[in-house]
């Protein structure tokens, strides 16, 4: 059974295959229903191996080849060969030039993206939460597949599900953490109720892969926390009083 996803007509190219999957087509139950693809839940082992199962299977690689990382909110990319021999790495981006691996970001709430320079044959997943995004994993993730052979140029990346400027009610503290950053930060918050303001995290994100030399880019309109039947969020749970949540998954690989 494939799961449903979303796709990005930018990520489109021969050899390589994506998807954006969210809550819908698993097995889990209760509070991770139904597609739960994080190991680090504590969700039942098996109905996340079966979901992880099933996501493998929509991009055409066997599940040990579907590759999630201990994610960290960091700037940390890895360049990966082939699957884990031992625990996951810590670390918030992925890059690979071998076909047959999928690489992924796990999200729910933060911004996955993936990204392809077909004509090289490299492709990259990152996890950029407004930390690991402020802390310049994306630039990093960039960095990382120049090394293995990309252009910047030419490089196409897709932000997929994650929470939107309407559903992320921030405070001062949190645009002060900005402070350092480019002035024209301040284009990212809009005023809310008192003193409250409003992220844009696809927006950002869009903003640092621009820094970083990548123009064609697009980030999908959907919110994670604003749609509870098509995905997990984190920020939703917690003002459900929710103690654990389900993860979204956000996949690429190049396939022979």
């Amino acid at each position: 059974m494939t799961p449903p996803h979303h796709t990005s007509d930018l990520l489109a190219a021969p050899g390589v295959r994506h998807a954006f999957f969210g809550r819908r087509g698993g097995v889990s139950s209760g509070i991770y229903a139904t597609l739960n693809a994080g190991p680090g839940s504590r969700d039942d082992a098996s109905a996340v191996a079966e979901n992880r199962a099933r996501i493998a299977g929509a991009l055409g690689v066997a599940p040990t080849h579907l590759l999630s990382l201990h994610q960290i909110h960091s700037a940390r990319a890895v360049r990966v060969d082939g699957p884990w021999t031992g625990s996951r790495p810590e670390a918030d981006a992925l890059v690979t030039t071998t076909p047959g691996l999928a690489l992924s970001a796990l999200s729910a709430d933060c911004a996955p993206l993936l990204l392809v320079d077909a004509e090289a044959g490299v492709i990259g997943a990152a996890h950029a939460g407004w930390k690991g995004a402020l802390g310049g994993v994306i630039e990093a993730c960039v960095a990382a597949m120049a090394q293995a052979g990309a252009e910047a140029s030419r490089i196409r990346a897709a932000i997929g599900p994650c929470i939107h400027q309407p559903s992320y009610e921030v405070g001062p503290d949190f645009r002060d953490a900005f402070a350092n950053d480019d002035a024209m930060v301040a284009r990212f918050f809009q005023p809310g109720a008192g003193d409250r303001l409003h992220f844009d995290l696809p927006g950002y994100c869009l903003d640092r892969l621009a820094r970083a030399g990548v123009t064609q880019t697009e980030a999908l309109p959907l919110d994670t926390y604003a749609d509870a039947a098509s995905f997990h969020s984190h920020r939703r749970h917690v003002h459900l009083k929710i103690d654990d949540y389900g993860r979204n998954c956000a996949a690429i690989a190049l396939v022979a």
